[in-house]
């Protein structure tokens, strides 16, 4: 058998130290690791949900500027409707625009458009711009003189409308 003396011992327990100590660092070294890891996990995470937001930002604006070239287009459409003669107003041509101007509003509520209440409510600036002022209850709208829309939450074309003065005089701006 062999003899441990005082020596071996102690440096088996230097070597069981360093040991610690190095598994103590790599222990650290590790912890590291794994916080960086979590933190690119969440900035991929963010990442990923800023390019869906872009993505659909991009297909909003889209969808805003052709349909704010078709806003003239449906304006002029119900303008017509609007000054059919009575002695037409029941002939089936005129029945069938009535449903292609069905057709084409309901597209554009599909893609969102909806169309901004003017007449009767007060009169809002981020909604409305007004055009004149008229005879009427001050501060609200009296007239809608072209229809406003919005796209989603957005407004995409404001209502041009008069505004009630409070008293007789018309004033246009």
């Amino acid at each position: 058998m062999e003899d441990y003396s005082a020596e071996d011992e102690s440096t088996e327990i230097d070597e069981i130290e360093t040991l610690k100590a190095s598994l103590a660092e790599e222990k650290a070294k590790a912890e590291v690791c794994l916080e960086n890891w979590k933190r690119a996990q969440a900035d991929f995470i963010n990442y990923k949900r800023r390019q869906e937001q872009d993505r659909e930002e991009a297909s909003k604006s889209a969808n805003s500027i052709l349909i704010l070239g078709l806003l003239p287009v449906l304006d002029d459409l119900k303008r017509a409707m609007e000054s059919i003669p009575p002695r037409l107003a029941k002939t089936p041509w005129v029945d069938g625009i009535r449903l292609i101007e069905h057709k084409f509003l309901a597209s554009l509520e599909a893609e969102g458009l909806s169309q901004i209440n003017a007449q009767g409510e007060p009169f809002d600036p981020n909604l409305h711009e007004a055009t004149m002022h008229i005879e009427g209850e001050e501060g609200m709208v009296i007239k809608e003189l072209l229809a406003g829309y919005r796209l989603h939450d957005r407004v995409l074309r404001p209502a041009m409308v008069a505004v009630g003065s409070g008293h007789n005089k018309t004033t246009d701006f």
